[in-house]
């Protein structure tokens, strides 16, 4: 079971301990999501009930008379709000350099198509050549990372790491000089442990050397894997430590050096909740293990990410792994739902299929512009959330059955996903004020994002026919203006719906 992490803040002396020693037992997770109103929003505004809620439960810990208790609250939870915001919200140690990461990252990586060992320099620059005649770089596929396996397997005498001298003989800073010439951008892998996955050299205790080599490579990313963990009396930090020590070693650099800090990646897997702190040090955090090339594998991430979507905004994103699209025994229908389900949460997009023998179809799916402008949106960092889970009750963990109503803003209007997780055909109907993003009393046009075409208008609700099995509906919906008069009934949500002059309607 997930250890669950517990804040540290020392509220006022007397009865609010009680408050104290009874919140700090509860997950920081559970708390954050409010507290992170309290960073635009001070209780004081809060309506009454919220009060009144608030009132009882703090009289069952007994601290109801407290006159510093609402102070305490405010800042308890004004903490937890703030640990993952946007860095320009914060004011804490470490902030991320804002010239790189503002984005999602999106482009190609290594790992699952050449099993990681089979790299070398020609396949990569191949690679590069390719993003560019296939027109995947033209739409924002601009970067080329190396995964493991690119080393030898000791370190020089002097103590740096070595490129393969077979499988890379033209050494490193060549390759990337070759990439950088194709207009686009490169990066490179290393681990926070003594060595990698795959027992190459690890950067532990080799954060600053390590990060230097990397810069002087002309690497622009570094994806920082979790793998041959020190035992714990070597490393007191712990997890968060170790992701700390490579942080601060880019830190150092980009100052010394004067250069833009690479992009940080870290790929923890979620074991310690790295969405409640690795915004602090990085832009992107692996929120899961590693995806495989099947349909279970990316409904479980999927499932796993649909409580966290909270955290991903400009500077940081939850990244859902690599992308999967033309590998293994995902159909059709299920890559386009994964291809969605990716770009919409606003995760980092990584093809890591087979160029050279890439199929149309696969290339249709990777390059759907539009749903790749809503993960590239200037305006909008924010992904998007489930508004119903359908199969099952809300809020219910199910890697068969994730949510599969889903709703978030973008530059261009309301972004809505349906996502038929079942093994048959499925109508799926919503009513659009479901959506936290639309209004009452008005219609909008509805935008198909698949098959690229405007599908007339939709006031009150919206049905979505024939889903396929396992298949994916991505709607975008613009504000078209009051909604037809005489629609019936007369307001949109019928609950508590009355006239001015307090005639209710109810929804019999």
């Amino acid at each position: 079971m997930r250890r669950g992490i517990t804040t540290h803040l020392s509220l006022h002396s007397g009865p609010s301990d009680l408050l104290g020693s009874f919140l700090l037992r509860v997950p920081s997770a559970l708390l954050q999501p409010f507290g992170q109103r309290l960073v635009y929003r001070s209780p004081k505004t809060f309506p009454p009930s919220f009060h009144t809620w608030m009132g009882w439960g703090l009289k069952l810990v007994g601290v109801w008379d407290s006159e510093n208790v609402w102070e305490g609250l405010t800042a308890l939870l004004s903490y937890c709000g703030s640990l993952n915001k946007p860095s320009e919200l914060r004011s804490v140690e470490g902030v991320v350099d804002q010239r790189v990461g503002r984005l999602p990252v999106m482009g190609y990586n290594s790992k699952v198509d050449y099993h990681c060992c089979d790299i070398n320099e020609g396949i990569i620059l191949e690679t590069a050549h390719l993003m560019k005649s296939l027109g995947l770089a033209d739409i924002g596929y601009n970067y080329i990372n190396i995964d493991g396996c690119y080393s030898e397997k000791n370190r020089s005498e002097s103590g740096d790491i070595v490129a393969d001298h077979v499988r890379f003989p033209s050494g490193m800073h060549n390759l990337t000089t070759q990439i950088h010439n194709l207009g686009l951008k490169t990066g490179i892998y290393s681990d926070s442990g003594w060595f990698t996955c795959q027992l190459y050299p690890g950067s532990f205790q080799n954060e600053e050397r390590d990060a230097k080599l990397f810069q002087d490579w002309g690497f622009d990313l570094l994806k920082y894997d979790n793998c041959a963990i020190p035992f714990d009396e070597i490393l007191k930090e712990g997890i968060v430590g170790k992701y700390k020590r490579m942080a601060d070693a880019i830190a150092d650099l980009t100052k010394t050096s004067g250069r833009a800090p690479f992009v940080f990646s870290l790929c923890e897997w979620g074991e310690e909740q790295p969405w409640l702190w690795a915004r602090r040090y990085g832009q992107s955090w692996r929120t899961t293990g590693d995806i495989e090339p099947n349909w279970r594998s990316v409904m479980s991430i999927l499932n796993q990410n649909s409580f966290i979507t909270w955290a991903s905004d400009f500077y940081g994103h939850n990244d859902l792994d690599i992308l999967e699209v033309g590998n293994g025994d995902l159909t059709y229908d299920e890559a386009k739902s994964h291809f969605t389900a990716w770009a919409l949460l606003k995760s980092p997009l990584l093809i890591s299929t087979d160029l050279p023998t890439v199929t149309d179809e696969t290339l249709e799916i990777l390059s759907n512009r539009e749903l790749i402008a809503i993960n590239q949106d200037q305006v909008i960092g924010t992904s998007i959330s489930p508004f119903r889970w359908g199969v099952n009750p809300d809020w219910t963990s199910n890697s068969t059955h994730p949510a599969q109503y889903w709703s978030g803003e973008s530059e261009n209007g309301t972004v809505i996903m349906l996502l038929n997780t079942l093994d048959e055909p499925a109508d799926m109907f919503f009513n659009l004020t479901e959506s936290p993003w639309i209004r009452a009393g008005r219609q909008y046009s509805v935008r198909d994002l698949w098959t690229h075409t405007d599908n007339g208008t939709a006031a009150r609700n919206f049905t979505a026919h024939e889903v396929p099995p396992h298949g994916v509906v991505a709607l975008l919906l613009q504000d078209a203006g009051d909604e037809p008069i005489g629609i019936y009934p007369p307001c949109a949500r019928t609950w508590w719906c009355m006239s001015e002059n307090g005639t209710k309607y109810y929804d019999e």
